[in-house]
């Protein structure tokens, strides 16, 4: 796994959940739109909510990842990071996408760097890997550590054994 940190792992899911959920079943790419533009209309306008997964989510679709191996670096700190260097990784596909990261970058520097990354991770799912902690993981792994154990403690052919028996013999009656 590359070093992403958790949070940043965290938010890129919520914010597939996000898409998907605004989406629909079946997909409706109009409505969908009509929401992206309207977030992004209101982050323009000086719109002051502290949510990374909002604000990824209006400017995932609108943002190209010029400097895609950078992006992943800045990906290790949630808390800690040059929010100025990450927005110079980034450009806007519009006007209107660029003019809302502007205005947030002003307001909220540390909000616009978390967003774009947690875009960025959202748009590029190949590039990392989640670690996974189900049960089932969980379980596959300690299955994995006991065969190990078990295949250590396994007597080959020709190995001496006598090591596995009670030395003292019968004298422990």
């Amino acid at each position: 796994m590359k070093s992403i940190h958790p949070e940043f792992m965290y938010q890129s899911r919520e914010l597939g959940i996000q898409v998907e959920d605004t989406l629909g079943e079946p997909p409706d790419r109009r409505n969908y739109e009509r929401v992206i533009n309207a977030l992004i209309g209101e982050f323009a306008s000086g719109f002051e909510i502290g949510d990374v997964n909002l604000l990824s989510f209006a400017l995932a679709n609108h943002l190209v990842f010029d400097d895609a191996q950078g992006l992943l670096v800045e990906s290790r700190h949630y808390d800690a990071g040059d929010a100025a260097k990450v927005l110079k990784m980034v450009s806007c596909s519009n006007v209107e996408s660029g003019n809302a990261l502007a205005t947030v970058f002003t307001a909220d520097p540390e909000l616009a760097r978390k967003a774009i990354i947690t875009a960025f991770l959202y748009k590029n799912p190949k590039r990392w890997t989640d670690e996974d902690h189900s049960l089932q993981a969980l379980q596959e792994e300690e299955d994995k550590e006991n065969k190990i154990e078990d295949d250590e403690e396994q007597v080959e052919y020709g190995e001496d054994i006598e090591s596995l028996f009670d030395s003292r013999g019968d004298d422990n009656v």
